[in-house]
């Protein structure tokens, strides 16, 4: 079994790399035509999926990209541009009215799609943190060491859902307008970490590139 120190360098680690706090502003800008309910259903959902991705990753991920032929480069690509797509709508942010038509409940629904796509993945239970997962679950092949790794996944989740809940008292002193104003900045910030991830995953593809 390796050692103790390691499985504490894993949980900072992923922590860094899903950054619940990081992931607040972002939460609130993809959500600001939600109430209090349907943020707390989102961030139930979004925490979720971040947990049952990094199982998976933690049980069958190498095995799954061996069987499709799937590189950590290649996801990253495609990971990438679907974080640009998701910047490009922020940087567009619109106005939503105070009352809700049913148009708008219908849209309500589709908002829970979030959830999974982008926000649980690929922004949180990303390329990095699947990839940081698998290199630590084929360190060594036992029941206990399997089960420290879901214990770790599962402590960050719950950092993660604490960080969503939060959102309720920050929001309570940000108008329409800032968030939409803050939604178009981080929209900006999101596509140059797009392009950021996007290049990385072609210079794995293309190493001549580099």
């Amino acid at each position: 079994m390796i050692e103790f120190t390691e499985y504490t360098k894993m949980l900072i680690g992923l922590v860094a790399i899903v950054n619940p706090i990081g992931a607040v502003p972002i939460f609130i800008s993809l959500t600001s035509g939600a109430n209090d309910a349907e943020r707390n259903a989102i961030s139930r959902t979004t925490t979720s999926a971040v947990f049952m991705i990094l199982i998976a990753a933690l049980l069958l991920g190498e095995a799954i990209l061996d069987f499709f032929g799937i590189t950590i480069s290649s996801f990253r690509v495609a990971g990438g541009i679907l974080i640009l797509l998701m910047a490009i709508s922020m940087m567009h942010a619109k106005t939503s009215a105070i009352k809700r038509t049913d148009d708008e409940a219908v849209e309500s629904e589709q908002m829970k799609s979030i959830a999974v796509v982008p926000l649980a993945i690929p922004l949180l239970a990303g390329p990095g943190a699947i990839s940081t997962v698998i290199l630590y679950a084929h360190r060594e092949i036992s029941l206990s060491h399997y089960l420290i790794i879901g214990v770790v996944i599962l402590l960050v989740c719950l950092l993660l859902y604490l960080a969503f809940r939060s959102v309720k008292y920050i929001s309570q002193y940000l108008s329409q307008t800032a968030v939409n104003v803050f939604a178009r900045i981080m929209g900006l910030i999101l596509a140059a970490i797009a392009i950021e991830i996007i290049a990385n995953g072609i210079k794995g593809l293309f190493p001549d590139l580099a």
